[in-house]
Formats: structure tokens, C-alpha cells, sequence
């Protein structure tokens, strides 16, 4: 339309300047005609001009670009410049000088969601077995063990731990204490249920230890597979020194488990340990401890065990190739006495054992472990092993162990054992 519009001036403008030239060509004066041309040219060109403009005027208007949107923020994080979240302090930490009302809630908004939540994990425990042991025989397959774990803190003052072990024989606490970890004096206090701190074996869970089975000391002498376990109240300190690392740990346990017997509230037992700690060089340490503890038995009124103990730990892992090399050579030495009026009741028992890792998963070792029997010290058992220890992740380990045994009754045991432990949730690590 607007071309048709800009031709028809066009049209207009030569019509007319052909009509105003034709009378001043016929008068004659080439002058007025050439100025009259002029006048008319300027004509033209404003018409033009207009003609321009009202095509500019009638072009669509040019479409600004889209406004980008703000940059989404990562999932869970708090929008820059904002308050923390908050929550309300637990009723029972209030007061004391303890902190009060809103508390903030550092890190990742998603804590917010498990803030009142323990840390949980299951790790399951499956062993097998093949071969011939007529004295103390596994079954064939079996999920021997899963251990569920919750973990929090309670409040500032305090941090609590429960191991619930479920098992063909039931589901029992395996631990269950409160940790004080802020006492005066540089003071550590658990009370609860726990493993008592006598030697390294002792204090490890079934998933923890680098063995299928248990060492025959602890068997023996300590008061089976589980060892020392029972409810009670432990204190620890460090004892500062320029040498090296040292920790005395003293406890008290109600003294009925499957050492002790406790007839009467008076018939506690009593855990003493003193343990040190020192690096040799940035790849090798040694750690070396002793135990002792005493209580009352199953032999009479008077009758009294005292198991007395000493455990020396080395370990090597270079730096350079920590996740390919390492080696952890341990030994522990156990002595008892059991005061039941029958032969004097002295045993002793030990068991050395080592550990190499020669690729980045693979691990080999070996275990010779001697121990005489707690009831009848007469009557002694000897058992090698040999193991070979697959890590697929952090999370879960297949072990193959070859053991064999010679019982005190002449009977002899060859068994091929093997275990597969897995775990899934957020597990704490356990004692170094």
C-alpha cells in the first residue's frame, strides 16, 4: 500500500511540473522555467522525505531480547546473603548454662530434614563353611550376623552409640552407651553396655575383625566368640608426655556375662588398662598396651578370675603408596587364673598374626594362635590359618580362611571358611 501511495505522488509531481514548465516554456523565458524546475524538484524531494518517514512509521517494531532468568541456586543451599535455619533446643538441654531457644543449622539445608535423626547402617555378615570339624562345627551357609548401628549426639554434653546384633540365636544389644566426651579434668566416661577395653581382639566387632573366626585366647579365656562384654561405666584419660601417646582407661561392670558371676550387687568386676602409642617414622607406629581384669566366678562364694593380658600392635603403610601397600602385624598374650579350688586354674593362650596387602584390593595373611581352656587347664588347642582378604569397595570385603585346628581330645579340624560383609548407611568408625 505504501508503494502504490509513493508512486501516485511520484505520478503527481511530474504531472504537475509538466504543467506549470508547458505555460512558462510558451512564454518563452528559459529562466523562470529552469527556476520553476528547481521549485519543483524541491517539491519532490520533501514528498519523498515524507514517503520515507511513513514507511519507517508503518516497519513492525523490532522485538526486544527475552530478560534472562536469575541463576537457580544449587540444590539444598541457602540463597546468598540469607539466615541459617534454625531450631528449637531440645528440652532436656536446656538450662545448666546450656545453650537456649533457636539454634542455627550450618552445612546443607537437607541436614535440616535427619537433624533429630541418628546415623544408621546395617552391615551383614555372612560366613560358609566347608570341610570336617567335629568339636565346633558352622553351618554350611549362614547370615551369621547384621548389625544395625545408630549413632547421634545427644546433646553438647554427650554422644550416644547403639550396635543391636541380630542372629540365628535372636536379637540382642551388642552395645548401647553414652559417651561423656567434655568431663573436667580431661576425663572420657561411657556408661552402658560395651565391649570392655581389655586387649585389641576384644574391642572389635564380628565385621571389624581381619579373621572369619575369633582367636582361640578369646575363646578360651576370655569368655568366647563375643569376648568381654557387659554393662557397666568406663573412664579413660590421656596422660600427657614428650614420648608418646599414652591412655589409662579403668572400669567397672556389673560382673555377670560369660566370665564373671556375679551373685550379689557387691560382685562387680574390676578392668584396668594402660596403653601407649608412638610413631617410629612417617610410615611405621607401634602400639602397645596392657590389661587386667578380675571378678567373681562360678566356683564358689570366694572364687575369683583374674585374666591378665598384653597386646603390641605394628603397623607399616607408606605414604606414597598407602592404597596399594601396608602391612599390620599384631600378637596378644593372655594369662588367667581361676581361683576354684580345683588345680589352681593357671592358663595362659597367645596368637600372632599378620596382614599384607600386596595389590590395591587384595590382601594376605596368617594367623597361629595356642591357648590352654580356662576350666581345665590341662587341656590346650592349637589352630593356623591362612587368609585371603578381596576389598571390591570400602563398603563391603569377601574373605577365604583355611584353618586348621588340633583340639586337646586328639580330634583335628580342616575347614575351608569363607565370609562376605557388606554394609549400607553412614557407620562411624570404630576404636583405632
Amino acid at each position: 500500500m505504501l508503494h502504490s501511495f509513493r508512486e501516485t505522488c511520484t505520478a503527481i509531481a511530474v504531472l504537475a511540473a509538466l504543467g506549470c514548465a508547458a505555460p512558462a516554456y510558451a512564454q518563452g523565458t528559459q529562466e523562470d522555467l529552469r527556476a520553476q524546475i528547481a521549485l519543483l524538484k524541491q517539491q519532490l524531494d520533501a514528498l519523498q522525505q515524507k514517503v520515507a518517514a511513513l514507511e519507517a512509521a508503518a516497519q513492525p517494531p523490532v522485538a526486544a531480547p527475552p530478560a534472562q532468568p536469575p541463576a537457580a541456586a544449587p540444590p539444598g543451599a541457602a540463597p546468598a546473603g540469607a539466615q541459617p535455619p534454625t531450631v528449637e533446643t531440645p528440652p532436656g538441654a536446656a538450662g545448666a548454662a546450656g545453650p537456649a531457644g533457636a539454634l542455627p543449622v550450618y552445612g546443607n539445608v537437607s541436614a535440616l530434614s535427619k537433624i533429630f535423626n541418628p546415623d544408621i547402617a546395617v552391615i551383614g555378615n555372612f560366613i560358609g563353611a566347608a570341610g570336617k570339624n567335629d568339636v565346633e562345627p558352622l553351618p554350611a551357609l549362614q547370615l551369621n550376623e547384621a548389625e544395625v548401628s545408630l549413632q547421634a549426639i545427644v546433646d553438647p554434653y554427650a554422644r550416644a552409640d547403639f550396635f543391636l546384633a541380630a542372629s540365628p540365636e535372636g536379637l540382642e544389644i551388642e552395645e548401647g552407651f553414652l559417651t561423656f566426651p567434655t568431663l573436667p579434668g580431661g576425663l572420657l566416661a561411657k556408661v552402658g553396655k560395651m565391649k570392655a577395653q581389655f586387649g585389641k581382639a576384644n574391642t572389635f566387632h564380628s565385621h571389624n575383625l581381619p579373621w572369619v573366626d575369633t582367636p582361640l585366647p578369646i575363646r578360651n579365656l576370655l569368655g568366647g566368640d563375643e569376648g568381654l562384654n557387659d554393662s557397666g561405666v568406663s573412664v579413660s584419660k590421656l596422660i600427657p608426655n614428650p614420648a608418646l601417646f599414652l591412655e589409662a582407661t579403668g572400669e567397672i561392670y556389673n560382673g555377670t556375662n560369660d566370665l564373671f558371676t556375679g551373685e550379689k550387687r557387691s560382685d562387680l568386676a574390676y578392668l584396668g588398662r594402660l596403653r601407649g602409642y608412638r610413631d617410629i617414622t612417617e610410615s611405621t607406629n607401634v602400639d602397645l598396651g596392657t590389661s587386667f581384669v578380675y571378678g567373681r566366678n562360678d566356683g564358689g562364694p570366694d572364687s575369683m578370675t583374674r585374666v591378665f593380658g598384653i597386646d603390641a600392635t605394628f603397623r607399616y603403610r607408606p605414604l606414597r603408596r598407602a592404597i596399594y601397600r601396608r602391612f599390620l602385624g599384631r600378637t596378644e598374650l593372655f594369662w588367667s587364673k581361676r581361683d576354684d579350688g580345683l588345680d589352681g586354674g593357671k592358663a595362659f593362650g597367645a596368637y600372632v598374626s599378620g596382614e599384607y596387602q600386596f595389590a590395591r584390593r587384595w590382601f594376605a595373611g596368617g594367623r597361629y594362635d595356642f591357648s590352654d581352656r580356662a576350666i581345665d587347664t590341662a587341656l590346650g588347642d592349637k589352630s593356623g590359618s591362612l587368609l585371603l582378604t578381596f576389598w571390591p569397595s570400602e563398603f563391603s570385603q569377601v574373605r577365604a580362611q583355611y584353618r586348621r585346628t588340633s583340639y586337646a581330645e586328639g580330634v583335628k579340624g580342616n575347614e575351608l571358611l569363607f565370609q562376605f560383609l557388606f554394609s549400607i548407611g553412614a557407620h562411624g568408625a570404630h576404636v583405632f
